[in-house]
């Protein structure tokens, strides 16, 4: 396909906090994508270094990947072109390597949509803090004035690097001793049909005592059986069926790129990243203080149960709390030295993947936790999720602001306590509920997020603050 443009590209319509995402051939292009690459390079002063250059199975991936490649050489760097990678293979090779690189994702979003994420060298994140900003300016510069031809032009070479990432995900998690699993993954036609077969399978490495049964696995950047998107409900129903009607042990559902992970329990009910990140942040815990650590760190943010940090403070470990976003968690990671952090989205966090996300490393965590004893995982799972939880609710607002004050005037008392590290979360001091609501930075939605010690409890705070909030 061509993405080819005859119209300048406003690069502020597709760069975004964290990443960029746009429309293929109206807000990202291959010629926007060649000037991004060059000011990719000039920015963070990589010529002469390696870039390493992926992406996923959009059908628009590899050639956004040939004009980075082309852009970026032309200022003198030395370009690794990957092929098709999931956004964790990047961040594997960028830690490895200690290069610097970009995948082509939108993760989740539909077929018309692409996208990258950025790393420094290392897989340190790039954002709008840390020099996203300033190769978006350049970059929009190099499409209206052109990309300078005053460098050494680099070399573009070609590396496969899923082996050693199936191999190095293999060294931090032991599967080998694992009683026989069935395991249903639904892939959603995207880079977990190739990355699941790799890790878990015996594609490139010995077998595990696994019997993998796979949907969606055909690598198909137009999503043809459901989207990518495992954190709707309605995603997820392809796989609730097949791990029932095959008597699996447990279900995993990955989103486009790979880098979030959702858990299905062996009666097909989800089991919530909160629960995942809990028995996570139990299994890293006891391997950091086996190591030496007294007190291991562990990042959530503030919408996780309030289970995970009474979890992680009962094993011995140390919680630190942080707002919701991916650079919040992978700064306060990289600041604190934790071992671990976890996100109500799905994402999981790891000291020894370069603080980056992986959802293959979390859910060989659960699968690892799952073959150790003998219980179903719906056992397993109840332990990690003694609270009733609301879920994430949505509401769409003419006046946010009017909203949020009215539920402030309501919940502003003796008995409870406010905080706003992050939206506003309102605690009983009886310890009994606790919510937040937090506005979307690019919708005018606000979000509420609620958690009570029972279901009925829950829900009546549920429905009153909603009544507040949509009144």
């Amino acid at each position: 396909m061509t993405t080819e443009d005859n119209f300048p590209v406003d690069l502020s319509t597709s760069f975004k906090a964290y990443d960029v995402r746009g429309i293929v051939g109206q807000s990202i292009t291959a010629s926007s994508v060649k000037a991004v690459g060059a000011a990719f390079v000039d920015v963070l002063g990589l010529e002469g270094q390696n870039v390493l250059v992926g992406g996923d199975m959009r059908p628009s991936s590899p050639e956004f990947s040939a004009a980075f490649a082309e852009g970026a050489s032309g200022r003198g760097a030395n370009v690794q072109l990957l092929g098709l990678i999931s956004t964790d293979e990047l961040y594997f090779a960028s830690g490895a390597l200690k290069a610097a690189g970009v995948v082509f994702t939108a993760s989740h979003n539909p077929a018309e949509y692409n996208g990258m994420k950025m790393t420094k060298p290392g897989a340190v994140p790039l954002s709008s803090e840390t020099g996203l900003t300033e190769i978006r300016d350049l970059a929009q510069s190099y499409l209206a004035n052109g990309i300078p031809a005053d460098k050494t032009v680099g070399s573009i070479g070609t590396a496969d690097v899923l082996k050693d990432y199936s191999q190095y995900l293999r060294s931090l998690v032991d599967l080998s001793a694992s009683r026989p699993l069935k395991i249903v993954v639904d892939a959603g036609n995207g880079m977990a049909g190739m990355t699941t077969p790799a890790v878990l399978g015996s594609a490139l490495l010995p077998g595990l005592p696994f019997e993998i049964v796979p949907l969606y696995f055909e690598l198909d950047g137009t999503f043809p059986n459901h989207p990518a998107n495992p954190l709707e409900p309605a995603n997820l129903v392809d796989l609730q069926a097949a791990v029932v009607k095959h008597g699996a042990d447990i279900g995993l559902a990955f989103d486009g790129d790979a880098d979030r992970c959702f858990v299905i329990d062996e009666l097909g009910a989800p089991v919530s990243p909160s629960a995942v990140t809990a028995l996570v942040a139990r299994r890293e815990i006891a391997r950091a203080k086996k190591g030496g650590e007294e007190h291991p760190t562990v990042i959530h943010n503030l919408i996780t149960s309030r289970a995970v940090p009474e979890l992680i403070e009962h094993d011995g470990g140390r919680a630190v709390r942080t707002r919701v976003g991916h650079s919040f968690i992978k700064a306060t990671m990289a600041a604190e030295g934790a071992v671990f952090g976890g996100e109500h989205s799905a994402h999981y966090y790891f000291r020894d993947f370069f603080n980056a996300d992986t959802g293959m490393l979390a859910a060989m965590h659960v699968l690892a936790a799952l073959g150790e004893q003998d219980g179903p995982l719906s056992d397993l799972g109840r332990e990690y999720e003694p609270y009733a939880s609301s879920g994430e609710i949505n509401s769409q607002l003419a006046d946010v602001p009017a909203a949020v004050a009215r539920v402030r005037e309501a919940y502003t008392r003796e008995d409870v306590v406010v905080d706003e590290l992050d939206g506003v979360t309102f605690t009983a001091k009886d310890g009994s509920w606790w919510f937040n609501l937090r506005a979307s930075n690019t919708e005018p939605f606000l979000r509420l997020n609620a958690e009570a010690v029972d279901a009925v409890t829950m829900a009546d705070l549920r429905d009153a603050v909603l009544e507040l909030v949509r009144r």
